[in-house]
């Protein structure tokens, strides 16, 4: 295990001088990426295993905005991220798929997203402390970033990527089990009342229709008070309607609505 950390320790590792709560910045000189020496036991702690790639793990924590930083060209947890959320789908719908046997396709979707949602995975994130670990630009807003939700959650799923290049899918599982699934309830998830959205989604699987479309329809209002009109329709069919000052509401307006129309046959 120390042959990885002194790997590790090659990136040019130091203690910053403020309040080591925080989002780490890179340091760009010379090409190389800094990180607190904090980090070597914070990864020690959370895996708890000796890992054998240390460049992916340090990638996994590199924020995109690094990128436009460096005078050497260095890699964001982008990839990894894209990686980390097929693998986490994955595990999770094995779980959920075992543990509601009686459960359709929409119910055991509707689940999964409850748990793999960008505001649960920024939660998880939270609970190991990751983002008092991030690598930041140094041109970068560190503060926005790190209380970034989206930040959050694609750093959680890029470390799941980096587990599973490094250790395999046995590995990811325990850890994701561990900083994941021990967090959910799932007798409490499986009651709880589903978003408008998410019921319009099932209903639309299992009448095996076509999945519902959004469009915006109209923008109003200046630049800072916009008021957006969504239509959600399916097979090209307009179902119903939404406005609201942010899209994300209108969409939920609109599956309402059209919930609704298909559920009276009014549609």
């Amino acid at each position: 295990m120390e042959k990885f950390w002194q790997k590790l320790g090659s990136f040019a590792f130091h203690r910053s001088q403020g309040d080591d709560k925080s989002c780490t910045k890179s340091n760009t000189e010379n090409g190389s990426l800094t990180i607190q020496d904090t980090t070597i036991a914070w990864f020690k702690k959370l895996l708890g295993y000796p890992p054998s790639n240390s460049k992916v793990y340090v990638t996994a924590l590199t924020h995109r905005s690094i990128v436009h930083d460096q005078a050497e060209p260095a890699d964001s947890n982008q990839r990894l991220e894209f990686l980390g959320d097929a693998v986490l789908d994955l595990i999770i719908s094995e779980h959920l798929y075992t543990c509601f046997p009686d459960s359709d396709e929409g119910k055991l979707s509707s689940n999964r997203a409850k748990i793999v949602n960008r505001k649960s995975l920024a939660g998880f994130a939270r609970k190991i402390s990751l983002s008092e670990h991030l690598l930041i630009g140094e041109s970068a807003d560190k503060s926005k970033i790190c209380s970034s939700e989206s930040t959050l959650a694609d750093a959680f799923e890029a470390l799941i990527g980096a587990i599973y290049l490094d250790m395999g899918l046995a590995e990811t599982k325990n850890f994701i089990q561990r900083h994941v699934i021990s967090h959910v309830d799932l007798k409490k998830l499986d009651a709880v009342e589903h978003n408008y959205k998410s019921r319009l989604i099932e209903y639309t699987q299992s009448r095996q229709l076509a999945p519902p479309v959004y469009a915006v329809v109209s923008e109003e209002g200046a630049e800072h008070e916009k008021l957006f009109t969504i239509e959600v329709s399916c097979d090209g069919k307009p179902l119903g309607r939404g406005t609201a000052g942010r899209k994300k509401d209108a969409e939920q307006s609109a599956a309402k609505e059209a919930l609704a129309t298909l559920e009276t046959g009014t549609g």
